[in-house]
């Protein structure tokens, strides 16, 4: 299929179970996703839509775990999709597969709240770690665009952080850390030897003082603004 390049077999990756909701208007790409994540028994695939208003209306209704998001549907494009579906039910995780590896696009993308971002022709392992990351919380981002992406929000070397860096503990700035480099709050507990649910409050914290509503845009604030 074209969607995702075989490089291992399906077994070498594990998969927690995920309620999985595919939107992509190429009916091709669609029966390629439907029948690759056949192979996996915790996929339940609870529908496909093949343009952005009824990937939204579907959403909606079912509540998947993951929504597989291409960025350009017709009628209502991926990413403001991504935008009303997160405005509704932020713990819906939307991993974006799409060709369009434009930066604006890339960083509209993720400050829409997309939890992860893969270019066509991803590999199997990394396209069910970018849906397993997402799930855990964790922003996964395609590595043929991710120093892209980093370096696009690099505040300039002249440029002072405007964020409100002051506000946050420096234990807080351990976390904020860790979520830009997209691990997961059990790897951030692990590393920083606290428990999960001290990391959920710190992450709630740092959203709180950042102005964000989820940790894809801390770490975009983060990254534009220097603060890690």
């Amino acid at each position: 299929m074209s969607s995702v390049t075989e490089q291992s077999s399906p077994s070498s990756t594990t998969l927690p179970p995920v309620r999985l909701l595919i939107v992509e208007d190429d009916p091709v790409m669609q029966l390629g996703l439907e029948q690759f994540f056949a192979d996996y028994p915790q996929v339940e695939l609870v529908g496909q839509a093949a343009n952005g208003y009824a990937g939204v209306e579907i959403a909606l209704q079912q509540q998947p775990d993951v929504v597989i998001m291409d960025i350009g549907l017709p009628q209502l494009d991926g990413i403001a999709a991504t935008q009303q579906i997160k405005q509704a039910n932020p713990d819906i995780r939307v991993v974006m597969l799409t060709s369009h590896t434009a930066e604006t696009e890339m960083i509209a993308a993720l400050c829409s709240g997309a939890d992860a971002y893969c270019v066509k022709g991803v590999s199997v392992d990394q396209l069910l770690l970018a849906i397993a990351s997402a799930q855990e919380g964790a922003v996964y981002l395609d590595p043929r665009i991710a120093r892209q992406v980093v370096e696009h929000l690099k505040p300039s070397t002249s440029a002072a952080p405007t964020a409100p860096i002051g506000q946050l503990s420096e234990r807080e700035l351990e976390v904020l850390k860790l979520i830009v480099e997209g691990k997961t709050n059990p790897e951030i507990a692990a590393a920083l030897f606290l428990s999960p649910s001290t990391i959920k409050a710190h992450i709630r914290s740092i959203m709180n003082k950042l102005a964000v509503d989820d940790r894809v845009q801390a770490a975009v604030v983060a990254l534009r603004t220097g603060l890690v």
